[in-house]
């Protein structure tokens, strides 16, 4: 391997002297999604439009500066080199979305909104955004973290327990594949206030993976652990606490995974319980004024929010899973 070509860590070789081109072609495609923004005039106003192409120029301004200088980033000039066809691709999709909704009305308003549309939303509602992500985090933090508690708990015991398992498992199987939504009339009964009760319906979507999950993971634990572990004096509390949830934790991270998605899912609909604020109570109110455009700003933003929630859960899982790598397969 020359000076100018080493492994990019992504399973390939990577030459110095070829990466520079998704930088330019980056910075080329942007541009021209700033052209067409503010050369072009809008069939319909939309606000914004110069703030956006400004944002355009100054990312085609940073991809030009990577692609002149990408011999002297080292160890960082990989994700940047395998991310640049995205980079490429995003301006692209921005000047298309431009064209076929702004200026040639295509798309028209106000069923669907240009990239600067969106951008003059987050403009003029900002104040009204942030404070329905703060109830949506105070809501959903309550109730999957609660969820997913209660869902470990009743894992573990039902992969342990036989009598447990005997009594609890068929209730789970039953309760399981009714969506969380459909107990939105027995909620209006049980819980005294509509915070409660989207409480526990984002609990019981979070909560039911972890718990079939956690039960399958420690029901499939190889008793050959338990004999050696016994063999050694350990008593139930050691096989639970040491052998069998640390075996399974790759299973409850499946759950967990999953009960993220199915958190969110149900939030939308939770939230229009009778929220004050909250993402699902903007996404109804911005529906009701056929505002969408402000409907597909937050769903950009709940899209952004779960996924860094996902990411952030694959850290916490290869942290607390670093002593299986090379042992258990993810």
């Amino acid at each position: 391997m020359t000076e100018n070509a080493r492994s990019d860590g992504y399973g390939s070789a990577v030459d110095a002297r070829q990466l520079w081109w998704p930088g330019f072609y980056a910075a080329a495609a942007w541009l021209l999604a700033a052209a067409i923004t503010i050369g072009l005039p809008d069939v319909v106003p939309w606000g914004s439009a110069n703030i956006f192409a400004g944002l355009l120029v100054g990312g085609a301004g940073i991809f030009a500066l990577l692609g002149f200088g990408i011999d002297r980033l080292g160890r960082a000039r990989d994700p940047i080199a395998w991310y640049g066809p995205w980079a490429i691709a995003l301006g692209i999709w921005f000047a298309l979305w431009e064209l076929i909704t702004a200026k040639l009305g295509w798309m028209p308003k106000p069923f669907f909104s240009p990239p600067h549309g969106l951008l003059h939303v987050y403009i003029v509602d900002w104040e009204r955004i942030l404070i329905c992500i703060a109830y949506t985090a105070r809501l959903w933090s309550i109730g999957f973290f609660s969820g997913i508690a209660v869902g470990f708990v009743i894992g573990v015991c039902l992969g342990w327990s036989k009598s447990f398992s005997y009594w609890g498992m068929p209730v789970l199987k039953l309760i399981g594949p009714v969506p969380a939504s459909a107990w939105i009339p027995a909620t209006f009964f049980l819980f005294p206030t509509t915070f409660q009760a989207s409480i526990f319906l984002v609990a019981l979507a979070s909560g039911i993976p972890v718990a079939i999950l956690t039960a399958s993971g420690v029901g499939q634990v190889n008793r050959a652990y338990y004999d050696v572990a016994r063999t050694l004096g350990a008593d139930s509390r050691f096989l639970v606490l040491r052998v069998a949830i640390p075996a399974a934790l790759p299973n409850v991270f499946v759950g967990l995974f999953m009960g993220l998605y199915y958190s969110f899912a149900v939030l939308v609909v939770a939230e229009m319980l009778g929220a004050k604020y909250g993402l699902g109570w903007y996404l109804q109110f911005q529906t009701a004024y056929s505002a969408y455009a402000n409907v597909y700003a937050m769903l950009i933003i709940m899209a952004l929010l779960c996924s860094g929630l996902v990411k952030l859960l694959f850290v916490v899982r290869d942290r607390v899973l670093d002593w299986q790598k090379g042992v258990v397969q993810w």
